[in-house]
């Protein structure tokens, strides 16, 4: 029933199609100054700290500001709720606040909330789902009220890169006295846009910041209001930006976009995000531990022929379309650290045969391939698996769902993808996942002495190396098979002038009307 329903949305989206073509074109928010955007997901708090959705990084980004900004073209650090900063020593960072700069509810942004908020996020009885992005933090003192000390437990140099992106600063009087969850619903920052209306699962409304400091390296924003909405069909979004319902759209599937490239009113960009996809194999035999009787990740052979047997190169070019590329090192290429130094595994079936056969495998072997986004992507690895003689049947799960199955023990090969969080280094992924955290499957410990020496070294020579080790090893044992980098299709009104940037948070402040 559900497949013949889908045969008849996709007529009804082909018919608006040929409508759209022949009708003159429709203006959604030009004119009254309103930008009509759709996400796909629900959020289900609009507080960063406990939202880990790439939907709530580009909320937090237009509501809230961070000490600092890393510009998206040379990813350079400029101050940004900082006036400057300065490396006191290797586990001191002081940073002096701009003066004047206002919260939404008109009260001044001073070093309380910076203090406040700084220490609230890295204190670990907060249970803040971003936990990883402050925990190096080991107190942050008042130095005057306009003045702090962010104090580090050990050095970790990948402080300027977390504080640009991934902690917000939030007023202490009103944090403080509603809480996370009221905060959820009604948050208050210092961003170029303040939230005006939220309907919980339906749309947020955010209005201009007239108020927005005018120093700002975000620049001030142009638009004057924009509304957010939530669809979850991705259908519903095509038909409703082509009538003229909505401005601007993304992760459109490349059919689709292609289609909507055709019209005359639209314009589709195919931006390669810093979001990867992968498969994580069970080398440590966590599985064996938990009740399941045989892995055949556990040898590396095996893990070497699944590199060998998947196509990412016809994967990226054929079905993720666009900027796509594929990867080979467990990283996103322009990430500090990433190095391609390392064994690439190409395409070549005959070699993943033999190499299976070398494993004890002649005839190849069954296993289930657990995923979660891009059931198509996902047949596709599949199909290539079979070809090979590795027969794995897919199975579809929630993100969450999944990644519980995961931690549990119950999970030896996966499909799965990771964006970083939009943040520009190889700890916010390799390390995320090769340092026995419950994501582990390697529990290799070179690769986690490698990977926490490149955390904590504050010599860029030094974490560079230790990273290149890292990634050379990952890649020798074969304990990912990294595929091809994701990208987003955005799709938008010729009316707006918009940009996209490889770090997948669009940015909406920056976009006007033609």
């Amino acid at each position: 029933m559900r497949k013949g329903w889908r045969k008849v949305l996709m007529g009804v989206v082909a018919t608006v199609i040929t409508v759209v073509f022949v009708a003159a074109p429709v203006q959604a928010g030009k004119k009254d100054d309103t930008l009509n955007i759709a996400f796909t997901k629900e959020l289900e708090t609009l507080d960063r700290y406990f939202n880990t959705a790439r939907e709530g990084i580009v909320f937090a980004r237009h509501v809230f500001d961070n000490l600092l900004w890393r510009d998206p073209k040379t990813f350079e650090y400029k101050p940004l709720l900082a006036k400057s900063y300065r490396w006191v020593d290797n586990l001191t960072l002081e940073v002096t606040l701009r003066k004047g700069v206002k919260f939404h509810d008109g009260t001044e942004m001073t070093a309380d909330d910076v203090v406040y908020t700084l220490n609230f996020a890295a204190n670990p009885a907060n249970k803040v789902k971003t936990q990883r992005y402050s925990n190096w933090i080991k107190k942050v003192v008042k130095e005057g009220p306009y003045k702090v000390k962010i104090l580090l437990k050990t050095p970790f140099p990948a402080a300027l890169e977390f504080l640009s992106g991934a902690n917000p600063i939030y007023p202490k009087h009103y944090y403080a006295k509603v809480g996370p969850k009221k905060f959820g619903l009604k948050p208050i920052g210092t961003g170029p846009y303040k939230v005006a209306e939220v309907e919980p699962g339906k749309r947020i409304v955010l209005v201009k910041n007239p108020d927005y400091f005018k120093d700002s390296p975000k620049g001030q924003p142009h638009i004057g209001k924009i509304v957010w909405r939530t669809l979850p069909e991705k259908n519903t979004q095509v038909a409703e930006l082509m009538t003229g319902g909505l401005d601007w759209i993304w992760m459109v599937p490349p059919d689709q976009a292609k289609k909507l490239a055709a019209m005359p009113n639209i314009k589709v960009i195919a931006a390669e995000t810093m979001r990867i996809g992968y498969l994580t194999m069970d080398a440590a035999g966590v599985t064996l531990k938990h009740g399941m009787k045989n892995d055949p990740f556990t040898k590396l052979k095996v893990r070497q022929a699944v590199n060998y047997a998947v196509n990412r190169e016809a994967i990226a070019k054929n079905l993720v379309g666009g900027q796509s590329k594929p990867v080979y090192s467990a990283c996103f290429p322009s990430q500090f650290g990433c190095t391609q130094d390392v064994v690439k595994y190409e395409y070549n079936p005959a070699k993943a045969r033999k190499l299976l056969a070398e494993a004890g495998y002649p005839d190849g072997f069954t296993t289930t391939l657990y995923g979660y986004r891009n059931r198509d992507f996902a047949a596709a690895i599949v199909g290539d698996l079979a070809a090979v003689g590795i027969k794995a049947k897919l199975v579809m799960m929630k993100y969450s769902a999944l990644r519980e199955k995961l931690r549990g023990g119950k999970v030896q090969f996966a499909f799965l993808t990771w964006g970083s969080y939009s943040i520009n280094d190889v700890s916010a992924i390799t390390s995320n996942f090769f340092e026995f955290q419950e994501d582990d499957l390697a529990r290799d410990p070179v690769v986690r002495d490698l990977l926490l020496k490149g955390d904590t070294s504050i010599d860029p020579k030094v974490r560079k190396e230790a990273y290149r080790k890292a990634l050379q090893r990952i890649a020798a044992q074969a304990y990912w098979a990294p595929l091809f980098t994701y990208v987003s299709n955005n799709c938008f009104t010729k009316d707006l002038d918009f940009t996209p940037y490889p770090d997948a948070v669009p940015r909406f402040y920056q976009a006007r009307w033609k």
